[in-house]
């Protein structure tokens, strides 16, 4: 990115836009072959526990039968299961298993890793300038991915 004296909130927009943009795709590199909607579905059970498979398809955007394809996957893979709603024992919701866990944590390390190793070649005042940076921007993006609205199923309850 270009140093311009100040920037307005449109260019810093559009540089964070690239910056996400780039980062994301660099760290699914290391995730070895898997697919941004595999990794993005992954990450949702992590963090939003169980889910129906409508929620899941509806939040990631992708259409019911792909997702039943995609969960069919990773069931064959040990990384998710399907469980019992505790709500309503007649439902079943797609969860993470311990495997999926392991195996996003591992993914996670390997890109932390990856991006320690770029860091490490920064002098340290661009290091601390960007740590100061990261904690002004992590809670405008914790924020917009609260506010974010949430997908609904069809049959008119919240995904969540």
């Amino acid at each position: 990115m270009d140093e311009t004296p100040e920037e307005g909130p449109q260019e810093v927009a559009a540089a964070l836009h690239e910056l996400v943009t780039g980062m994301v795709w660099h760290l699914l590199s290391s995730w070895q072959g898997m697919s941004l909607t595999t990794a993005a579905t992954l990450g949702r059970l992590e963090r939003e526990g169980p889910i129906r498979m409508t929620a899941l398809a509806a939040a990631e955007g992708i259409a019911q039968p792909s997702m039943t394809v995609l969960v069919q996957r990773l069931e064959a893979q040990g990384l998710a299961s399907r469980v019992s709603d505790p709500e309503d024992g007649r439902v079943r919701l797609v969860a993470l298993t311990d495997a999926g866990r392991e195996l996003l944590a591992e993914r996670r390390r390997a890109g932390d890793a990856r991006m320690a190793g770029l860091l490490a070649a920064l002098p340290e005042q661009d290091v601390r300038a960007l740590d100061e940076a990261m904690h002004t921007a992590l809670p405008i993006v914790r924020r917009m991915l609260q506010e974010a609205p949430r997908p609904h199923t069809t049959d008119g309850g919240s995904a969540s």
